[in-house]
């Protein structure tokens, strides 16, 4: 309340003053914690691993490409991994509704349906950078060359972020965690080498 001066006292500023206007409060990150995107935990298992096969596809054939770049065209190389792609995810898709069909003798529900189309195509948004990078190519920008370049190196950023995140959620020592992603990374380059290998068959 103002005094009798008509001055106003500090503490009547401060009953004034706009809520939220304080100190704010940051979140700390918990990696305990879980998401929260309405998802059981069966089904963000289901995308990442997903996520991370078709991400593995597309590796192996930008991989393959790149090994004879000279010889494409850019839009050659888009058509190819955008097939190639598109096919696992399809297959990827049979796979599941088959499966359910023979496990549970019924037809999918709409939700379950719908998970299985988010979990097989959501994965396709890992063809967004490679398939950009290439569009570049094709409007001369880069050269295919430096597309697949980019595309390689985004492909494994994206395989070595997943690992990561996937270290720091187990409860394990440093060092523990080292071993861990080293041996995901193992995994992962004789997965590629597999692949490539298939491709130059």
């Amino acid at each position: 309340m103002s005094g009798e001066d008509g001055t106003v006292g500090a503490s009547d500023v401060g009953l004034h003053r706009p809520l939220g206007r304080g100190r704010r409060r940051r979140r700390r990150f918990d990696p305990d914690a879980e998401p929260d995107d309405g998802l059981t935990g069966e089904q963000r298992a289901d995308r990442l691993k997903e996520r991370i096969y078709i991400t593995f596809t597309a590796l192996a054939v930008v991989l393959a490409i790149a090994s004879h770049a000279s010889e494409v065209e850019a839009a050659d190389a888009a058509l190819t991994l955008l097939v190639t792609v598109g096919g696992a995810v399809l297959a990827v898709f049979a796979a599941d509704v088959i499966a359910h069909i023979a496990v549970h003798r019924v037809l999918p529900t709409r939700v379950e349906a719908q998970h299985m189309f988010a979990v097989s195509f959501g994965a396709l948004a890992t063809l967004v950078l490679p398939m950009a990078f290439l569009v570049f190519a094709m409007l001369g920008r880069w050269t295919v060359e430096a597309a697949l370049r980019a595309s390689t190196i985004a492909l494994i950023v994206s395989l070595a972020a997943i690992g990561w995140l996937a270290v720091r959620r187990v409860r394990l020592a440093w060092w523990q965690r080292l071993i861990v992603l080293l041996l995901e990374v193992a995994l992962g380059v004789a997965v590629v080498g597999l692949e490539l290998l298939a491709h130059s068959l």
